[in-house]
């Protein structure tokens, strides 16, 4: 046989070949057709039964019906964001995650990065913050959050800032109102921060940027009525988590459910191994309204200290204790659902239209408070003040600002939350935050914003 024949005849068994190969996959594709038909049948008359809409879907999907939810819990996490742009990982992210499936209700709880986690302050060193202790494992981390809240966590996710930014690239970017114009740099991180303030469309990049941001080139950061340095950073963490989420569930995004995934398992590590624990969530999940997300930083203050002079947060265990009780207690159903969260509540608690008690006006009376007008409407300082007033409190000074959206309420001198809260109860409104300085004239400090009534 010569060279050519035996070149054709090898030919010819391989178009054959080719032909049953492609002949094979019609035929596998008519079959997967016939089951995806079949199933399609199937999952439409469940979803039916199920409610139809995405939620309906799901619920199928995941083998769910209503009587689920009878068994499901509230499941709380700690979250973790961790830099891999820099040679030391630490974590410039914590928050306490936790999702009532029963009430709908959620909570981020942010614990500050310099959190001091020693047992020495005049020996502390920056391995007693309790971002350093990813170092050592995430499991310390865990550790430590319970210690300091109180809680009995068992499970952590730790997010690679990468996720962020494919996540945001594939959302298509995200619609954001920047607090403040940001202008840093970093070369030894690669960072290149050049945000406005001012609603606008962020690409992945930017996003990163934007909940890394502490302070400015020149020093400067964010204003105290929003919490500066790290308070506002994660204030501005909390605030991007529930945009991102709001138009992830959108309906337009379902069929890149699979791309989620996808950039979850690649950036993410986690102590999680049952995930048959999470999808049982996932449905109830899409019904979520990001309006029922109480997000807020635990109460302390900040100092420096030890042989380094570095800076610490020195959370207050009292107040800690008593801002998760409120905290849980709200997302649980069994609290008043005002909280010292920064979702605003257009709603009056009952507090507010009960009488106050003599002893109770005594007590906010020693409770200075300035009062700035930033709604645009004079009569609502006015307003503001008399209502404050009528509840004992001490309004030591008022002023006016520029033009402000949202109220809040500064704890500038580590006072009882019970008086953050109680002034949020009066007003209907407002973000709290602490913001502690030990050369305040006041006691808490009250930005009057535009969501005030």
């Amino acid at each position: 046989m010569s060279k050519k024949e035996s070149k054709n005849k090898k030919s010819n068994i391989k178009n054959k070949k080719t032909k049953k190969k492609h002949k094979g996959l019609k035929n596998f594709l008519k079959i997967v057709l016939l089951i995806a038909i079949v199933i399609a049948g199937f999952v439409g008359y469940s979803a039916y039964k199920n409610g139809w809409g995405i939620k309906g879907m799901v619920q199928t999907a995941m083998g769910q019906d209503q009587k689920k939810l009878a068994d499901l819990d509230p499941f709380t996490v700690l979250l973790l964001g961790v830099s891999e742009d820099i040679k030391t990982k630490l974590t410039d992210t914590i928050i306490v995650a936790s999702y009532n499936p029963k009430t709908q209700k959620a909570t981020l709880i942010s614990i500050p990065r310099d959190t001091f986690v020693g047992t020495n302050k005049n020996k502390a060193s920056s391995y007693d913050k309790i971002n350093a202790l990813y170092q050592t494992s995430p499991e310390k981390t865990l550790d430590a959050v319970n210690r300091i809240t109180g809680l009995d966590i068992t499970y952590y996710i730790v997010v690679s800032n990468n996720a962020l930014v494919e996540l945001v690239d594939e959302l298509g970017g995200v619609e954001f109102d920047v607090p403040i114009n940001m202008d840093y740099d970093d070369s030894s991180q690669d960072l290149a921060i050049h945000l406005k303030a001012g609603v606008q469309k962020l690409n992945g990049e930017q996003a990163e940027g934007l909940v890394r941001f502490r302070k400015n080139n020149n020093g400067t950061s964010y204003p105290e009525e929003y919490g500066d340095n790290d308070l506002g950073r994660m204030r501005t963490q909390r605030e991007f988590l529930k945009v991102v989420a709001k138009q992830m569930i959108q309906f337009k995004n379902i069929t890149k459910i699979g791309n989620f995934i996808d950039i979850f398992k690649n950036n993410v590590t986690t102590n999680i191994s049952n995930w048959s624990l999470i999808k049982d969530y996932v449905a109830y999940a899409i019904d979520f309204n990001v309006e029922n997300l109480q997000t807020v930083s635990i109460p302390g203050t900040t100092g420096s200290f030890g042989p380094y002079k570095l800076s610490y947060f020195e959370y207050n265990k009292k107040e800690t204790e008593a801002l998760i009780e409120e905290m849980f207690a709200n997302q649980n159903g069994e609290g008043t659902g005002a909280g010292t969260s920064e979702t605003n509540s257009t709603s009056t608690s009952n507090s507010t239209s009960s009488n106050t008690t003599s002893s109770e006006k005594t007590e906010n009376s020693k409770i200075k408070l300035e009062i700035i007008n930033g709604s645009g409407d004079s009569t609502l300082l006015t307003k503001a003040t008399k209502a404050l007033k009528n509840k004992g409190y001490n309004v030591y000074k008022t002023g006016t600002t520029t033009s402000t959206a949202k109220t809040t309420i500064v704890n500038k001198t580590a006072v009882p939350s019970t008086h953050t809260t109680s002034i949020k109860n009066i007003l209907g409104v407002g973000n709290v935050s602490s913001s502690t300085s030990s050369k305040s004239t006041v006691d808490i400090k009250i930005v009057i914003g535009k969501d005030y009534k």
